[in-house]
């Protein structure tokens, strides 16, 4: 009973979420606003596990807090790179150039709402879990330094690539310096690895492994939906692009080719 009040809480405070961003992206008359909602929901549905769970306190408050860094460092982040531009070609592929309310709450609003709820069940299920015991200790902490690892990787790397292209000098150049020489996404790479230490925090018993699709669905996302690949799709043609690619790892950092030879 514990874990459906957490589970329903989580859902009607992403749902609500959404819904305030879909009346605000109507306004501006974009919808990549969602990106910003995409962090923050996250942080609102570990403050419900935080508030209305009732499994251990510690482990609560530590997935709270990491869940808030990571999360609004995100939105922020987010804030920044749509303000002043029109809407991200993503969501006008996706919305086959369709803006009708039904359309695009169908396509975006609904199905970003439906994967953070299903992302964030270890939050939930760790939400109602007594505490860790000494034997899985470990495991916690080696999903903190997952964690922080990925953190590191996605607001590292973030800068780098900010600060990259507002030197005019950079106008139509790759980004291949920093983290971006070990691979060509560490922001894709460190959010994958952030959600893969948050869910070996959350593992507190044999229930905790029944949600290893979370992170799983999350790190498919990165990669294949709306990450890496699609990203990679947009930037084809672009001069220096197939040399980046043959020196340079796609996901997981390796050292790049060129510093081998």
């Amino acid at each position: 009973m514990s874990f459906l009040i957490v589970s329903v809480a989580s859902l009607i405070i992403l749902v609500i979420a959404h819904g305030i961003t879909f009346l605000i992206g109507r306004r501006l008359g974009r919808y990549n606003v969602v990106d910003v909602t995409w962090g923050v929901g996250f942080v609102a549905v570990a403050a419900v596990c935080a508030a209305v769970g009732t499994g251990d306190v510690f482990r609560r408050m530590l997935l709270l807090t990491l869940v808030a860094v990571w999360g609004l460092r995100l939105a922020w982040h987010m804030i920044g790179k749509s303000a002043g531009k029109g809407e991200d070609p993503r969501y006008r592929a996706l919305l086959r150039e369709d803006f009708s309310a039904a359309n695009v709450i169908r396509r975006i609003f609904v199905v970003q709402a439906a994967a953070g709820w299903f992302i964030s069940l270890p939050l939930q299920v760790s939400a109602v879990l007594g505490p860790t015991p000494p034997a899985l200790l470990p495991i916690l902490v080696a999903g903190v330094a997952v964690w922080l690892l990925g953190f590191l990787f996605e607001a590292v790397g973030d800068r780098q690539l900010r600060r990259f292209k507002a030197d005019p000098a950079h106008r139509g150049a790759i980004m291949d310096r920093g983290l971006w020489a070990w691979t060509r996404h560490p922001n894709y790479f460190g959010d994958a690895c952030v959600w893969w230490g948050l869910w070996l925090i959350t593992v507190a018993g044999w229930v905790s492994l029944a949600t290893v699709a979370s992170p799983a669905l999350m790190t498919y996302f990165l990669v294949y939906a709306t990450g890496a690949r699609r990203t990679e799709k947009q930037m084809v043609g672009r001069p220096g692009f197939s040399e980046y690619c043959s020196q340079t790892s796609f996901f997981i950092p390796t050292p790049p080719k060129s510093r081998l030879t």
